[in-house]
């Protein structure tokens, strides 16, 4: 089977209500596109249907697959979905849709060439945020002003669900992944830029979703955590090429 052009990984807890709409707007984007795509839909742990579903529509779509990672944790799902992806771009893909997936276009050639890693940003010119809580993007900025001081300055907003590689990246640096809960990305970008990939940050329109994963108090101290292990790591040699 001719390996595909995209891969879209979307890491799934919990999704029973939100997974249908979303998968919904993918197919039928891209059913518009004249490249080649699957879908690989990662159920992480959940209580409810969203395995169920999934498979649902895993029967109505032959380019989408299920998988179930035991093992709690965004970082471990979509590291699940990165190790069964084949195609030449791998776009993980929060399953709240919060960018609208027409924007997917912003991260692949013909629109953007020569890049190895594309990034999802709320902060750059360019970018629009519709309904967002004060507090809640209060909270954003000073949690990325911490990530921009301590582990990867340069880059304005680390945090958004929706990330493009190139696949022979994607294998390089998904391969020294230590973190599995919501700071994952902020270490595959530090290994990235370690590396010397070129990371290119993309305006996008991006909507405020109510229910959210994240909580605010618990999730941000564990990040702050998160983000000094990365730097203890580095220390210790765990991203170098040897380990």
């Amino acid at each position: 089977m001719a390996s595909p052009f995209l891969s879209i990984i979307v890491p799934a807890y919990n999704e029973e209500h939100r997974l249908p709409y979303t998968l919904e707007q993918i197919f039928s984007f891209l059913k518009e596109q004249s490249h080649t795509a699957e879908v690989l839909v990662v159920e992480n742990g959940s209580k409810d249907r969203t395995f169920e579903i999934a498979t649902g529509f895993a029967k109505r779509y032959p380019n989408l697959y299920v998988f179930q990672e035991k093992q709690r944790g965004k970082g471990n799902a979509v590291r699940h979905g990165m190790r069964e992806a084949r195609g030449e771009y791998w776009f993980m893909c929060d399953a709240d849709l919060s960018m609208p997936i027409a924007e997917l276009k912003k991260f692949l050639p013909p629109v953007l060439n020569d890049v190895d890693i594309a990034i999802a940003s709320r902060e750059v010119k360019g970018a629009v945020r519709y309904n967002e809580p004060y507090l809640r993007h209060l909270t954003g900025r000073v949690f990325n002003n911490l990530i921009r001081l301590l582990v990867l300055p340069g880059l304005q907003d680390t945090q958004c669900g929706f990330k493009c590689f190139r696949a022979q990246v994607a294998e390089d640096v998904f391969r020294y992944q230590t973190l599995t809960g919501w700071s994952f990305d902020v270490e595959i970008l530090y290994i990235a830029q370690q590396k010397g990939y070129q990371i290119s940050e993309i305006p996008i329109h991006w909507y405020f979703s109510a229910d959210t994963k994240i909580s605010i108090l618990k999730d941000s101290w564990q990040m702050f955590l998160d983000l000094l292990r990365i730097r203890r790591n580095a220390r210790c040699g765990l991203y170098d090429p040897k380990n």
